[in-house]
């Protein structure tokens, strides 16, 4: 899945809750502490990670692949 990033970056809590992936921003904590969640390749469990342009935001057990693109113009 693309995500297209219209700032300069999204936080992992904002970016997750935008994709409906956790309900709200609350649960982030529990979601992340049960929950196998890929940056680029290594596990992260930072909720406010800053997540810019190019990077990948990966869930292997929900089969998630979430590439940060830039907006067309």
């Amino acid at each position: 899945m693309e995500y297209k990033l219209f700032d300069d970056y999204i936080t992992l809590q904002a970016l997750l809750k935008e994709l409906g992936i956790i309900q709200s921003g609350g649960a982030i904590k529990g979601y992340l502490a049960e929950t196998t969640v890929l940056f680029n390749g290594e596990d992260e469990k930072r909720r406010g990670k800053n997540i810019r342009i190019g990077y990948v935001v990966a869930i292997p057990e929900d089969n998630i692949a979430i590439n940060m693109v830039e907006p067309t113009a």
